[in-house]
């Protein structure tokens, strides 16, 4: 397995790390047997950087995590998040920074996950209200007493990550990115390099879109909460397919799919950044770490680079309510 380093202080991981949100929400078709044996695969195929997050299914899915590495913990660069509120029935109910919520949201993920510390412990969303300095001061606060490792921002604005970083080391920040999701190159990218923050990479296939497995809105099951946004409806949905058409063109020449060329293009951006595709099932788990097999020349970064920086795609990356807990 290739290896890529958390920072300057963190451990080495593998080059792609493994999403779990979708084993337990916001895509249908759940199997918690299937899910656990793929965490169970990434880990016998040297993929060892997990990442969940205290919102995915209420609590579930560290629950699920937790079940999946209670054996193997040693293998495991574990990351989880907090932040993001939820109701014991599901429903949003806003962004928390404070200190005392951050150091009761630490306690309860461990408590779930069956673990004693957090490898990688990411603030899910900035809290406005909350001075990004009292929040990171929380968090160094659960390291010096050993319930984390290393600290990691999520959605996070360029202006924020350079005043998080007087506070302490930020080894990580998580924040979209993909061949149709490039916002950050406009300056997060370039923050993070300045302040030696390695970039993980969070829905690096267009939350399945650039798999081309959905060709229609008639392709997603009952449940799935892609319908709800706006790049997977109506005429976006059918404009943003013209991307798709073009990645599939490059995929073909390459003898590779559409998933493994789109995670590869984003490997060659840069060895501090780590796309964590996220999947339910072993069969695209194999096929995503095939992208590590897969070597694309200049020639061929530059044209994917020139059809997809030129294309505008058509709708924003979440719903308005979503929109204003990004890049803040």
């Amino acid at each position: 397995m290739q290896k890529r380093k958390l920072g300057s202080n963190g451990p080495e991981v593998s080059a792609i790390g493994l999403g779990c949100m979708g084993m337990s929400e916001f895509y249908a078709g759940y199997d918690d047997t299937e899910s656990v044996k793929t965490i169970h695969r990434a880990l016998d195929l040297g993929i060892n950087f997990l990442d969940t997050a205290d919102m995915y299914g209420v609590g579930k899915n560290e629950e699920l995590v937790g079940k999946a590495i209670k054996d193997r913990r040693s293998l495991v660069v574990l990351a989880t998040k907090f932040g993001n509120v939820r109701g014991s029935m599901g429903e949003f109910l806003g962004v928390n920074g404070k200190p005392e919520y951050v150091k009761s949201a630490c306690e309860a993920s461990l408590k779930r996950l069956g673990v004693d510390h957090i490898d990688l412990y990411y603030q899910h969303r900035v809290d406005p209200k909350v001075p990004i300095e009292d929040t990171v001061g929380a968090m160094v606060q659960l390291k010096e007493q050993g319930k984390i490792s290393l600290l990691g921002l999520s959605e996070a604005a360029p202006d924020t990550i350079r005043r998080a970083v007087k506070i302490h080391k930020i080894t990580a920040l998580q924040t979209e990115y993909s061949l149709w999701t490039r916002d950050v190159e406009k300056g997060i990218l370039q923050a993070c390099r300045d302040n030696d923050i390695t970039f993980v990479a969070y829905s690096p296939l267009g939350r399945g879109f650039l798999a081309g497995r959905f060709k229609s809105d008639k392709d997603y099951e009952d449940g799935d909460y892609r319908k709800n946004h706006p790049r997977f409806q109506d005429e976006n949905f059918q404009h943003n397919l013209q991307l798709l058409k073009k990645i599939e063109e490059l995929a073909e020449e390459k003898k590779c799919t559409t998933a493994q060329l789109s995670l590869a293009w984003l490997m060659a951006q840069g060895k501090d950044i780590i796309p964590i595709p996220g999947t339910k099932k072993r069969k695209y788990l194999d096929e995503n770490i095939s992208a590590l097999n897969i070597n694309l020349s200049v020639e061929d970064l530059n044209h994917l680079d020139e059809f997809t920086s030129e294309f505008e795609v058509a709708g924003s990356r979440y719903p308005e309510g979503g929109m204003k807990t990004v890049n803040r």
